[in-house]
């Protein structure tokens, strides 16, 4: 033999293997299904308290009320289309004839009218700068639009300046009024500045305005222009 010679192994019966393997796998199981126990426990555990501290949902303590959750506007029911308008306040030196006007038509409102006419008004002022019969007529009265009609051609045949509105300086209801055949009337003092690209010049003018109250139509039409 050499200095390390050959390896002598001692085999072992085959019995005392089987054995041996056997008690193994034995003692892997048992530590297995107490791992199991033990986590089963502490679940066990954990829902005990649990319960002993929130307990059931009995609803809330007595004389309060559970607060629902906020209901999103959507999901919320549709307001009724029966709804009666509040009715305006009016004041002023107009205020009985234009309660007279609502008393007619309860859509009525001297606010909502007065920015419609001021809207009005830079139409139409607009449109006779630029000689736009087409968009003057729809917005005057017959009378009213035959005399602009025919200072539009004058000043076409004169060539004449045309004077742009610069800005509105006070627009104000000054009279009200609704005749027997329910035919309601407003009147309107416009305060602007014109101007022509050279020459600004103040203008001061009573407008009148108006409108069916028995017609479907809800425009108003310029009815009358005066001056002071």
């Amino acid at each position: 033999m050499g200095a390390y010679g050959a390896q002598s192994w001692v085999a072992l019966p085959r019995s005392a293997l089987y054995e041996a393997g056997k008690d193994l796998r034995i003692l892997l199981m048992s530590q297995s299904m107490i791992e199991v126990l033990l986590l089963a426990g502490v679940a066990l555990f954990i829902g005990w308290r649990l319960y002993a501290t929130l307990g059931t949902d009995d609803g809330p303590p007595e004389g309060r009320e559970r607060i629902s959750a906020p209901v999103s506007p959507e999901a919320q029911p549709a307001a009724s289309d029966n709804v009666v308008p509040l009715k305006p306040n009016f004041t002023g030196p107009a205020a009985d004839g234009l309660e007279s006007i609502y008393e007619a038509d309860n859509t009525f409102d001297p606010r909502t009218f007065l920015q419609g006419a001021r809207g009005a008004y830079e139409i139409i002022v607009g449109a006779f700068a630029r000689g736009d019969r087409a968009a003057l007529k729809p917005m005057l009265d017959t009378d009213v639009y035959e005399a602009w009609d025919a200072a539009i051609s004058e000043r076409e045949t004169t060539n004449q300046p045309s004077f742009e509105l610069l800005r509105i300086r006070s627009a104000d209801i000054t009279e009200a009024s609704l005749d027997a055949k329910k035919v309601a009337r407003v009147v309107v003092e416009f305060q602007a500045e014109l101007g022509d690209g050279e020459t600004t010049t103040r203008s001061d003018e009573y407008w009148t305005f108006m409108r069916d109250t028995i017609s479907s139509d809800p425009n108003w039409i310029l009815d009358d222009v005066d001056t002071p």
